[in-house]
């Protein structure tokens, strides 16, 4: 769980530096443990599409020290998937597939307790020392709302400006499907939400596939991006060594028969 003494999340988004996040979705706890070992800004643990179940999520989010800020992308904008997540001790929440500014004001609702909020108090974690949790969560709990479409972003402006909503973040697989383009004009509505968290003054991430394309995202002035994910990572590492492993059979082969 995050230190509630001295949260990081917002103190580094308002600082407004780039985070490379790592984004898992395998499930692993033992995974996510290993990979923070080599760094990471944040971390994102995927239970929309991803592999977490309760007990997973509570283990996951234990491996993460409070030095790396830990982030959950809920299942959808439900009251149950948000405390489903910051029970375990997450920092954040992703939501996904927001169209509007009421859906994203209502998601960050449930986010607080009363009365910035509607948020029930429970959770292994927080209840352990639920005063010092208390204190701590309306400021340091940290509200991502996902743009994923085209009648988001056409609300983008609206959606950045909602009350309690600390930063957007573009889903750019389910964009590049809801625009049925992955070209020009996902380009265009990236610039589109972009501008739009500019004039709100929120920071704005969105979802790459490599480090190579967080960093060219980042220059172009997206706050957070994914520098790494689990499903790539291992089926990259995984493909590098069988091939390595069949080049290196196909040379003894050769120099065999020479």
């Amino acid at each position: 769980m995050f230190n509630t003494e001295a949260p990081l999340l917002k103190r580094r988004l308002s600082e407004g530096g780039k985070m490379g996040v790592f984004w898992f979705a395998l499930g692993s706890p033992a995974l996510v443990e290993l990979a923070i070992s080599c760094g990471g800004d944040a971390v994102v643990l995927d239970m929309q599409h991803g592999l977490f179940d309760r007990r997973d999520l509570e283990a996951a989010v234990g491996c993460v020290p409070p030095s790396i800020p830990c982030l959950v992308r809920i299942e959808d904008d439900s009251a149950a998937a948000v405390s489903r997540a910051l029970d375990a001790g997450a920092e954040g929440v992703l939501v996904p597939m927001v169209e509007t500014s009421t859906q994203a004001a209502a998601a960050a609702a449930a986010c607080h307790f009363p009365p910035k909020g509607n948020r029930s108090g429970g959770g292994v974690r927080p209840l352990a020392d639920f005063g010092a949790y208390r204190r701590a969560a309306d400021e340091a709990i940290t509200v991502g709302v996902m743009i994923e479409t085209a009648r988001g972003v056409a609300n983008a402006g609206e959606i950045a400006a909602a009350p309690n909503v600390d930063f957007v973040f573009i889903g750019s697989g389910d964009l590049a499907l809801s625009l049925g383009s992955d070209g020009a004009a996902l380009e265009e509505a990236l610039r589109t939400v972009l501008e739009a968290c500019v004039a709100a003054d929120k920071p704005c991430g969105v979802f790459t596939v490599n480090a190579e394309e967080a960093s060219r995202r980042a220059g172009q002035g997206f706050s957070i991006t994914v520098a790494a994910n689990d499903l790539s990572a291992v089926m990259a590492a995984f493909e590098a060594s069988y091939r390595t492993f069949k080049t290196g059979d196909t040379s003894e082969r050769d120099a065999r028969r020479a």
